[in-house]
C-alpha cells in the first residue's frame, strides 16, 4: 500500500503565508504587515528589513539559494530574474546570506525588453518591480533549485503599468470602494471592505512528449496547423468525465501535490469533452491571488508534464474538429463581514439590494459589451469562440428562468410579487433520495451566465491570463455602482428611488439578457436586431480599448491612463501579427521540408507500382487513380504554398502595425487555410508509414 498523503500537513508548506508570518515575526511587526495588507499603506524601512530577514531565513531553511521578483508582463505569462542571497564575504572570507527590506520591496528588471506598445523606447531600459504585499511569497522547486518567488507589480521608470497586476489591483480598489457605497445604502455598517473573488477553471490537453517533438507546429505555434480528423473524435461523448487514464492520473496526482504545497486550492479534476483534454478547478480566492495562482497552475502543469513524458498544451484550439480549451472565470463580490452581494437568497424578488446589484451588472455588461469581449481576446481564442463548442463572440447574459421572470415582472408592472421555486426532483427509485432542484437550469452556450451566486464569464481563453477579464469586470461594475450610488445617496425617498432605478436599468438594458441557444444562427440574427455587437476576431476587438467611453471609464477610476490603453491596443496588433507570422512560417517550413517531399516519395512508389502492374499484364486502374489523385492534390498544395509564401512576405514587410495585423487576418490566414486543405486530404491518401509526423489519432489517443 502506498504511503498515505497528509494533505493538511503539506498544504501551503512552500508559502510564506499569514500563518508563517505570525510564527516568525515579532507581534508588532506582524500587526503592521497585516494592517498594510488590509488597509493599504507602506511598511516602515525597519519593518521591511525584519520581514525580509524572516522571509530569507524561512526560504533558506527550505533549501532556497536565490530569490526573484516574480511579475506578469504584457506577454501573458510570468517573468523572473534570479539573484542569490550571497552577500559580500567578511574579512575571513566567510560568506553570509543576506536579504534586505529594500531588496524585498523593489527590483529593477530591464523594461525595454518586454512589450510596452510604445510606452518605452529600446534605449529607455529602466523599470521597477514593487512587492505586492497582498499576495504571499512562495518557493518554486525545479532543476534550477529552490527559488523564493516574490509576487510584484511591474512599472516603467515614468510610472506607467507594464504588467497585468498593477491595473488589477487598481480595479479591485475601485470596485471595493463603489460596492461599499451600495452596501452602506442598505444599512450595513459592519462591512469595511468589499473584495472581488474569482475561481478560474483551467482546461488543457496532454499529449506524448516524443510525438509532440515530431510536430513543428506544436513546438512553434502551440497548435496543429495541419491534421486530418481521426476516425473517432468526441462523437460518443465517452471521454467527458470518463475514467482517467493511468498515465494522466499519475500526472494529476503530482500536480495536485505541487499545487497544494504552493497554497493553491486545487479542488476538481476530470476529463473534458475532447480526447486528451482535461480540467482543473480551484476554490474561490480574492481576484489578485486567483490570478497569481492561475499563472502558477499553468506553469506547474507545463513543468510536471515534462517529468511524466508528456506535453501540456494550453492553446485554445490545438486540434481542429474537437473542442478547444478555455477557462471559465467565476466572479463574485463579497463583503468582509461575509455577505456575497450576488447571493439572491430564497426570494430574490424581495431582495432589493441583490436586484440593484443585478441591474447594475446588466447595465455594465450592456454598455461595455465590446470591452468585455476584448478582455477575452487572444490569437488562439479566435478559433474557439463561436465554434459550436464555446460561447459565441456575441456578449449576452444568461439569468435563468427564475431571475428572468423576476426581471419581466419588474419591467412590466414595476414590482415582482412572486418568483419561481425549485421544487424536488423525483428519482422514481425507492432506494434513491428525492433531490432538491434548482429553480433554474444552466446554459453552457452563454458567455456570461448567472450560476446561483456568481457570474461565470466563459469566453476567456485557456492560455490567457485571467487578469484582463477581471480588470474589465471590476471596472465596468464599479462604474455602474458609482452612478447608482450618486443617485441614491441624494434621494429624499430611498425606497422609491431604488425601486425606480432598478426598473429603469432593467428596462434600458433588457436586450442583453438571453437564455436561449447561443450557438444558433437565429440568435446571431436576433442579436443583430437588438443591436448587440458581434466581434469575431482579436484585432477587431482591440479598438474597444481606446474608445472615448473606455478611456473615460478607466481614467475615472485611475486604472489605466489613455497612454496605457493605447499601448495595450498596439500590443494586441503586434501580438496578433507576430503570432500569425510564426504560424505561417511554420506551415511553409512543414509543407516545404516535410509534407511535399514525403508525398513526392510516396508518388514515386505509386508510379513504380503502376509500371510493375502494367508489366505484369494487368491494367493498374486503382493504382493509377490513386496516383492521379495524389498528384492533383500535390499540385494544389504547391500552388497554395507559393501563394502563402508571397502573402506572408508582403504582410511581414508592412510597417503600420494595425494595417499589418488586419492584412494577416484577411489575407494570410485564408492563405494558410488554403494550404492546409490539400495537405489534410493528402494525409488521408498517403500511406501512414510515409507520413512525416504523428497524426491526430496518434496525438489524442496514444497518451
Amino acid at each position: 500500500m502506498s504511503e498515505v498523503l497528509n494533505v493538511e500537513a503539506i498544504f501551503g508548506e512552500n508559502v510564506f503565508n499569514l500563518g508563517t508570518m505570525r510564527e516568525r515575526l515579532p507581534k508588532n511587526v506582524y500587526k503592521e504587515v497585516k494592517k498594510v495588507m488590509d488597509q493599504g499603506g507602506e511598511l516602515s524601512p525597519a519593518t521591511a528589513d525584519i520581514v525580509a530577514k524572516a522571509m530569507k531565513d524561512w526560504a533558506v531553511e527550505h533549501g532556497a539559494t536565490h530569490y526573484t521578483h516574480w511579475f506578469q508582463p504584457l506577454t501573458g505569462i510570468t517573468a523572473e530574474k534570479h539573484d542569490s542571497f550571497i552577500g559580500h564575504p567578511d574579512e575571513n572570507g566567510r560568506m553570509l546570506m543576506e536579504f534586505s527590506g529594500k531588496e524585498l520591496i523593489k527590483g529593477e528588471p530591464d523594461a525595454s525588453s518586454f512589450p510596452s506598445g510604445g510606452l518605452r523606447a529600446t534605449f529607455e531600459a529602466r523599470g521597477y518591480t514593487a512587492w505586492d504585499i497582498t499576495s504571499p511569497a512562495f518557493l518554486k522547486e525545479d532543476a534550477t533549485g529552490v527559488i523564493l518567488c516574490i509576487p510584484t507589480a511591474f512599472c516603467s521608470y515614468t510610472g506607467e503599468a507594464l504588467d497585468k497586476k498593477t491595473p488589477l489591483l487598481r480595479s479591485m480598489e475601485a470596485i471595493g470602494e463603489q460596492a461599499l457605497r451600495i452596501v452602506k445604502l442598505f444599512g450595513n455598517t459592519r462591512a469595511t471592505k468589499v473584495t472581488a473573488s474569482v475561481g478560474p477553471e483551467q482546461e488543457y490537453f496532454l499529449v506524448d512528449r516524443q510525438k509532440y517533438l515530431k510536430r513543428e507546429d506544436l513546438i512553434f505555434a502551440g497548435r496543429t496547423l495541419f491534421g486530418a480528423p481521426a476516425p473517432k473524435g468526441q462523437e460518443l461523448e465517452d471521454h467527458y468525465f470518463g475514467v482517467i487514464r493511468e498515465r494522466v492520473g499519475a500526472f494529476m496526482k503530482d500536480l495536485n501535490i505541487e499545487l497544494w504545497k504552493l497554497g493553491v486550492t486545487a479542488k476538481t479534476q476530470h476529463n473534458e469533452a475532447a480526447p486528451a483534454q482535461h480540467e482543473l478547478a480551484p476554490i474561490y480566492e480574492t481576484a489578485n491571488i486567483a490570478v497569481d495562482h492561475n499563472q502558477i497552475i499553468m506553469e506547474t502543469m507545463k513543468k510536471l508534464a515534462e517529468r511524466h513524458g508528456l506535453r501540456c498544451l494550453l492553446n485554445e484550439k490545438p486540434f481542429a474538429g474537437v473542442n478547444g480549451s478555455g477557462k471559465h472565470n467565476n466572479w463574485s463580490i463579497t463583503t468582509d463581514d461575509g455577505m456575497n452581494m450576488l447571493d439572491p437568497g430564497e426570494t430574490p424578488n424581495e431582495n432589493i439590494q441583490f436586484l440593484l446589484v443585478l441591474a447594475c451588472i446588466l447595465k455594465a455588461v450592456d454598455i461595455h459589451a465590446d470591452l468585455l469581449r476584448q478582455s477575452a481576446a487572444d490569437v488562439g481564442n479566435d478559433h474557439r469562440l463561436g465554434a459550436n463548442e464555446a460561447p459565441p463572440a456575441i456578449i449576452s447574459v444568461f439569468l435563468g428562468e427564475q431571475l428572468e421572470d423576476v426581471v419581466r415582472q419588474l419591467i412590466e408592472t414595476g414590482e415582482a410579487k412572486s418568483c419561481l421555486l425549485g421544487g424536488k426532483l423525483m428519482t422514481g427509485v425507492s432506494t434513491l433520495p428525492d433531490l432538491p432542484k434548482d429553480a433554474t437550469d444552466r446554459n453552457r452556450t452563454s458567455p456570461f451566465a448567472f450560476t446561483g451566486n456568481k457570474f461565470e464569464f466563459r469566453m476567456v481563453g485557456s492560455a490567457d491570463s485571467v487578469a484582463s477579464p477581471n480588470i474589465t469586470l471590476n471596472a465596468i461594475v464599479a462604474e455602474a455602482f458609482c452612478e447608482a450610488a450618486d443617485i441614491l445617496e441624494k434621494a429624499d425617498d430611498f425606497d422609491m428611488a431604488v425601486h425606480d432605478l432598478i426598473k429603469q436599468y432593467l428596462t434600458e438594458h433588457h436586450r442583453i439578457i438571453f437564455n436561449g441557444n447561443g450557438y444558433s444562427e437565429e440568435w446571431v440574427k436576433e442579436a443583430e436586431r437588438r443591436g448587440l455587437p458581434n466581434i469575431k476576431s482579436m484585432i477587431e476587438a482591440a479598438g474597444a480599448l481606446t474608445t472615448e467611453r473606455t478611456v473615460k471609464l478607466f481614467e475615472r477610476f485611475h486604472i489605466f491612463t489613455k497612454a496605457e490603453l493605447e499601448s495595450r491596443e498596439e500590443i494586441e496588433y503586434e501580438t496578433y501579427a507576430k503570432s500569425i507570422n510564426i504560424e505561417a512560417l511554420t506551415m511553409i517550413d512543414m509543407a516545404s521540408k516535410q509534407i511535399i517531399p514525403a508525398v513526392i516519395k510516396y508518388s514515386q512508389k505509386l508510379a513504380k507500382t503502376v509500371l510493375d502492374v502494367k508489366a505484369a499484364g494487368v491494367e493498374p486502374v486503382v493504382q493509377a487513380d490513386l496516383l492521379s489523385r495524389v498528384n492533383s492534390k500535390l499540385t494544389e498544395m504547391k500552388e497554395a504554398l507559393e501563394v502563402l509564401q508571397r502573402e506572408e512576405a508582403a504582410a511581414f514587410a508592412m510597417e503600420d502595425v494595425k494595417a499589418q495585423a488586419f492584412r494577416y487576418k484577411d489575407v494570410v490566414v485564408p492563405a494558410m487555410e488554403a494550404l492546409r486543405a490539400p495537405a489534410d486530404e493528402l494525409e488521408m491518401l498517403v500511406d501512414k508509414a510515409d507520413w512525416p509526423f504523428p497524426t491526430y489519432g496518434d496525438l489524442m489517443f496514444e497518451v
